[in-house]
């Protein structure tokens, strides 16, 4: 059947019209959303989005990336053919052949070399799809439907060719066998008499798949070709390392159960998902078999957002649960209370999707609005609203750790830097070997500095990660007026919680502060000679450094514990299997600090194993929460020959003892 434009021009309008239908339908349940700004620094929106959207970036960084580039990359080129295809089907004057041999020839040389590199990406995505998929319920037959069409476009696009090329004259074949070597090599196979039949059967076939492609791409997950470049556009500027502050008002509501109290770009979010499944296999919850799963958190906002979302434009009571074990559709509270805040899962994810952020949202309204949580929280935020801190002790037990010491208030006119030792550097009785040994390595480096004793109160970082925004509230504005009152400036930390709550969520108050964490501090001690080490120090032997993800995937701090470690032993650390911004959660982020883990193995437990691969004698760590993570796994995994170190205490040893 030879091309007839009186029989494609409808079938395309009819195939445009369901596209515009389907993507209207769609699109236009972000107006559901709250209002967010995503629209500042457009420069640097414009540079983030060549780079990671046309880049390809962050798909790139894992092996098989590549094989999705060539894909994305084919797609775009391939535009220009698809496009003269509609046109010359509609309008068979438009042709690229009436383009300059200048032009033509090298354009045809590119489409027939792309089109090759297109089938060969697609046969092996479908052969690790069907072999090896990324995870176990990637084989789907969307996506080896999707394959097949994309695949069928390549074949018929080299049918077409090679059906002309056998019907040309010997000159011209010579010609099209130098700037379309793969259609040539096609052509051979097409004999002369039924050039005109395999054209036709080539030219359908590529006309159906594309058309079929063109109504079924806004229906599909694969809609994610048309939202993923604007999403990395739209993409949070910086670390998403702080939440949306909530007003206390009455009538308020207090976060998500319902899918239009997210904003725009969290529905966004949804359509963008490629469920390309590298949030599931980075999330500590999930591989240590807890009810979460990043990928399917997404998923389920978005089933939810198209069941309820024609009953929402109505005013209408959504059907389906937002939160619930409804299945499908409805988020579990098991997967809200699993997360760790870790972020690996969006570090990982090439399309800047934020799973985290939306976590949060779903624990506050359970917290805030149902006071629905586990058991063994009630005790912490009782404490913390209480007595400001996660244990309940009195305040005046905050300058205990001190008390054989020359430890100085904080004073406004003689003293630099404020020493926010936190509530685990108060309390914990391990983590108290860690503030002693920094206030030694602070006076032997000359630093002015001081503290607030019992008038310290605790940061609410995991009251304000648990979803209790409102006892957050209300410590981040006690602490905010105090260190106006006292003029403070400049802030050291030991902990990355406080590090990051300081530093991040408290400029939602109106506070800068310059918080430095003490790995960064004591880095920058010994590069200016302040910090001058002599002697190295042999009784940590081989070392092991595990990343924070508070101080690590959360603020970028990774080289200046290791430099430290480096400093004060003579030897870099060894590196476990997943480090820096790969590095795997120790399990008590997100206020999982002071919850059981019930299901699956212990997060800390799969870590400690992994440390204990490289044979150290110490594990280091910057971080109070994973220094007691860390210290309770190697007792469960009887590895207490192992000694668990904070880079301050290592520093102390090559300097102090």
């Amino acid at each position: 059947m030879i091309p007839d434009p009186s029989l494609f021009a409808p079938l395309l309008l009819a195939s445009l019209a369901i596209f515009a239908w389907g993507c209207w339908k769609r699109l236009s349940l972000l107006s559901l959303g709250q209002p967010e700004d995503r629209c500042d620094n457009i420069g640097t929106r414009i540079g983030d989005m060549l780079r990671y959207a046309f880049g390809q970036k962050r798909v790139i960084a894992k092996p098989f990336g590549f094989n999705h580039f060539i894909i994305f990359w084919s797609f775009i080129i391939l535009l220009i053919a698809n496009t003269e295809f509609l046109l010359h089907g509609v309008f068979p004057s438009v042709s690229l052949t009436k383009l300059p041999d200048s032009v033509l020839l090298p354009l045809l040389l590119l489409l027939d070399i792309v089109s090759l590199l297109a089938l060969a990406a697609v046969t092996a995505a479908t052969v690790r799809r069907a072999v090896k998929p990324p995870y176990p319920e990637a084989r789907t037959l969307e996506a080896f439907f999707i394959l097949f069409l994309i695949g069928t476009l390549m074949l018929a696009y080299f049918g077409m060719n090679a059906a002309k090329i056998s019907a040309m004259e010997d000159g011209a074949r010579a010609l099209a066998r130098t700037w379309m070597p793969v259609s040539s090599f096609f052509a051979g196979m097409v004999p002369a008499a039924t050039g005109s039949s395999v054209y036709g059967i080539s030219w359908w076939g590529h006309a159906l798949a594309l058309l079929i492609f063109i109504c079924y791409l806004p229906n599909s997950k694969h809609m994610h070709i048309l939202t993923a470049i604007p999403n990395c556009f739209l993409q949070r500027l910086g670390k998403p390392n702080t939440q949306p502050r909530e007003e206390f008002t009455i009538g308020n509501s207090f976060g998500v159960d319902r899918v239009d109290r997210y904003s725009w770009k969290d529905l966004l979010d949804t359509f963008t998902c490629t469920e390309c499944g590298r949030c599931q296999n980075v999330c500590p919850a999930g591989i240590t078999g807890k009810p979460l799963n990043p990928r399917a958190v997404i998923h389920d906002i978005k089933v939810n957002l198209l069941e309820n979302g024609s009953a929402l434009k109505k005013g209408a009571v959504p059907s389906t649960p937002l939160i619930g074990e409804g299945g499908e559709g409805s988020v579990s509270e098991g997967a809200i209370w699993s997360c760790t805040t870790c972020g690996a899962c969006m570090e990982a994810c090439p399309v800047f999707i934020e799973h985290m952020p939306k976590i949060i949202q779903l624990r506050r309204y359970l917290v805030e609005s149902e006071a629905k949580f586990p058991e063994e929280l009630l005790n912490l935020f009782e404490n913390m609203e209480g007595r400001s801190n996660p244990w309940g002790i009195a305040p005046s037990e905050r300058t205990k750790w001190c008390a054989q010491l020359d430890v100085k208030p904080f004073d406004r006119d003689t003293t630099e830097y404020l020493f926010y030792v936190g509530c685990a550097g108060s309390f914990d009785s391990r983590n108290k070997h860690v503030s002693v040994a920094m206030t030694q390595l602070l006076d032997r480096a000359g630093i002015s500095w001081g503290i607030l004793g019992k008038d310290e109160k605790c940061c609410g970082d995991s009251v304000r990660r648990l979803g209790n925004e409102y006892v957050f509230d209300k410590m981040a504005r006690e602490n905010v007026a105090m260190f106006i009152e006292r003029g403070v400036k400049k802030v050291i930390t030991q902990c990355p919680h406080c590090f990051t709550t300081l530093k991040n969520d408290y400029r939602q108050y109106g506070l800068e502060l310059e918080v430095i964490h003490h790995s960064e501090l004591l880095r920058n001690l010994v590069q200016d000679g302040r910090l001058a080490i002599e002697k190295t120090t042999r009784d940590m032997g081989t070392t092991v450094f595990h990343d924070s993800c508070y101080l690590g995937r959360h603020n970028d701090v990774y080289d200046a514990p290791r430099a430290v470690i480096e400093a004060a032993t003579g030897q870099a650390p060894a590196e476990m299997g997943r480090n820096r911004s790969n590095a795997f959660c120790c399990g008590a982020g997100g206020g999982r600090m002071w919850m059981e883990e019930h299901v699956g193995e212990r997060i800390n437990l799969t870590r400690v194993n992994e440390a204990l691969e490289q044979g150290p004698d110490t594990i280091c760590v910057a971080c109070p929460y994973c220094m007691t993570m860390f210290e309770d796994g190697l007792k469960d995994v009887k590895a207490e020959n192992v000694r668990v170190r904070d880079v301050a205490e290592v520093m102390a040893e090559a300097l102090l003892r």
